[in-house]
């Protein structure tokens, strides 16, 4: 296994419906610019929880990297009002920063 993906490809071979499994490959997919494969998964989460932020915003932000703008911002503005419901301060201020630099 040369990479961090390996690990949680072979994790969600046994277990296809893990959304947990699903966000810590997507997660390691984007770190790797593996953004297509990462997208699948972060999808997933995304529909799996709709209060669920991370995903959120690691899609967004794989969305930007691939390019699609649109796609971004609407992602990425449904994880900041999830962000500010939840109080979670840094990520909100985070993704209020991609946001500006979109528009």
């Amino acid at each position: 296994m040369n990479n961090r993906s390996d690990i949680f490809k072979e994790k969600l071979a046994k277990d296809p419906n893990n959304s947990l499994f699903r966000y810590s490959l997507g997660q390691a997919l984007f770190d790797e610019k593996q953004y297509d494969e990462a997208e699948e998964h972060l999808q997933f989460c995304v529909a799996s929880r709709e209060d669920w932020m991370m995903p959120r915003i690691l899609l967004g932000k794989c969305l930007v990297e691939k390019g699609d703008d649109a796609a971004a911002k609407a992602i990425l503005a449904d994880a900041l009002k999830l962000a500010e419901i939840q109080n979670h301060e840094d990520p909100a201020t985070e993704l209020r920063a991609i946001l500006a630099d979109l528009d």
